[in-house]
């Protein structure tokens, strides 16, 4: 036998905002003018440099649910947020992808603004975390310019829907964004010429992109014939790396040796990187010139 439960309500009477009598702004203010001081810590100074804001794969290191060595290290570098990295132009700042970890990342490494977004391909990993230019915008109060292929604008509409609808729905911030279309030609940007790099994803067509003597080729396994003579006389090279055995989208580590060895750049860092890459045991086994990237490490973006 089931005993009946008859519901009663004590809740007080709805109001709404024009109901509550405001409290003067001056009074609250007051009583934390700190609030109102300068940081003492300033944004970081990006001009010339390329900084690492994420090195790990789509689920990041350490890996949810895990407890492998990597995963429950004490290494700093072994803690890896979803792969972008973002630069320091002579016209402005350039950030390459919106990780869904994009917050973080810039507050971790005190960014302060950003210039324009440029994509490599649109799987999550890369797109997701573009609701975080809100702030963004809000200072320079303009749209974010984002350059990408048609692909990547595709879903970036698709996913950020509610951002490109026709009468936008009152009550919540937007991102606003500018797009610009890309192809596999050069082209400028924030005063560096900037040329695609055709790349290969599994099936996936991507880009990677050279900014003069450096190239970056994240989240690839495959470099097409035409895209070869795009690496020669590089200083510096990042390349894709997710562990060390073969992958289907992704290279190895013997594989992005060999890359690196090919392309013979001064310096190769190693990206997009997995929990099966412990910084300290595979870093002691590469070859001289060739280095696992890490959050928050910075290079010049250096000669031409």
């Amino acid at each position: 036998m089931t005993s009946k439960i008859e519901k009663t309500s004590n809740a007080s009477p709805a109001f709404t905002a024009s109901d509550v009598t405001p409290v003067p702004i001056a009074s609250v203010v007051s009583k934390a003018p700190e609030l109102l001081s300068p940081a003492t810590v300033p944004f970081q100074d990006m001009a010339g440099q390329l900084l690492f804001l994420g090195t790990g794969t789509s689920v990041g290191v350490p890996v949810v649910g895990c407890r492998c060595q990597t995963c429950t290290s004490d290494d700093p570098r072994n803690n890896r947020t979803r792969t972008s990295v973002i630069l320091g132009l002579p016209e402005g700042t350039l950030l390459i992808d919106t990780t869904p970890d994009l917050r973080t990342q810039l507050l971790r490494e005190r960014i302060g603004s950003v210039d324009a977004v440029l994509y490599t391909h649109d799987h999550v990993d890369h797109v997701y975390g573009l609701d975080d230019i809100r702030p963004l915008c809000y200072h320079v109060r303009r749209p974010m310019r984002v350059f990408c292929e048609e692909r990547v604008e595709k879903r970036i509409c698709r996913a950020f829907d509610y951002a490109f609808e026709t009468t936008p729905v009152l009550g919540g911030g937007l991102p606003k964004i500018a797009f610009e279309r890309i192809t596999d030609q050069a082209f400028d940007l924030l005063g560096t010429r900037v040329i695609p790099l055709r790349l290969g994803h599994g099936v996936f067509d991507v880009l990677g992109f050279r900014f003069g003597s450096l190239a970056y080729c994240t989240d690839t396994n495959r470099i097409p014939a035409e895209t070869w003579p795009l690496l020669e006389g590089l200083d510096t090279l990042i390349l894709d790396c997710l562990r060390p055995s073969p992958h289907p989208t992704h290279f190895s580590v013997p594989e992005a040796i060999a890359v690196a060895l090919q392309v013979n750049a001064r310096r190769t860092f190693l990206t997009h990187l997995s929990h099966e890459i412990d910084h300290a045991t595979i870093s002691a086994a590469l070859p001289a010139g060739v280095e696992l990237a890490y959050d928050g490490l910075s290079v010049s973006l250096g000669r031409g």
